[in-house]
């Protein structure tokens, strides 16, 4: 599906749908639950997305698909290579934080074989997001400041696994840290932990001294 054009009423619905899907799943969440929900006639749902399974795939490309235009626009600044991946970073870590209810709908409907058609489109999303990834790594090996040894491929989980390591064990990091609000939490993440990652990707990129 290409990008849908969205009015008042259809985000409406897929903010619903994504906090219904984030909290009951995909299976549990009927389009009953999100009309109701959105305060809508289920014919409505019907006539903007056609099927549960195709308001899936508008979810996520319109919470996902503003990611490839700035990682586009990253790939044209006239920075330098380390600078760039950091920035890099922070952007994935943002839009993570923004977008927490699609990301937890995504680790598990990822999983599942019958949602493949779905989420194509999102895969589609990834390819491009990778090669702008690429594009960014090769520019600084063209430099000789990145190794040429690198599996770019897991860069990115890299840099996502850390992330959600850490916020699927909120509590106990929580109590670890010390961090007794959302906004401690979120100001750990934001500076501590996009730091670490920052730091970790550097290590993997960087000749050793």
């Amino acid at each position: 599906m290409s990008n849908i054009e969205l009015n008042d009423k259809k985000i409406q619905i897929l903010e619903v749908a994504e906090r219904l899907f984030s909290e009951k799943g995909f299976e549990g969440t009927s389009i009953r639950d999100i009309s109701k929900e959105a305060k809508i006639n289920i014919a409505m749902v019907s006539y903007y997305f056609g099927s549960k399974e195709r308001l899936l795939e508008a979810l996520i490309l319109h919470k996902t698909s503003d990611l490839k235009l700035q990682l586009e626009n990253l790939l044209q600044e006239n920075i330098e290579p380390l600078e760039k991946v950091n920035k890099l970073i922070e952007i994935y870590v943002n839009r993570i934080c923004l977008n927490k209810g699609i990301y937890r709908v995504l680790h598990f409907e990822l999983y599942n074989k019958k949602r493949e058609k779905s989420l194509q489109a999102f895969t589609e999303l990834k390819k491009g997001n990778l090669k702008s990834v690429e594009s960014i790594i090769k520019q600084g090996q063209d430099q000789g400041v990145f190794r040429k040894d690198l599996n770019i491929p897991l860069i990115t989980p890299t840099i996502i696994g850390t992330f959600f390591h850490f916020h699927m064990n909120r509590s106990f990091f929580e109590e670890l840290l010390d961090l007794k609000t959302e906004e401690m939490f979120n100001n750990y993440i934001k500076n501590n932990l996009t730091k670490h990652i920052q730091q970790t990707i550097k290590a993997l990129l960087v000749y050793e001294n």
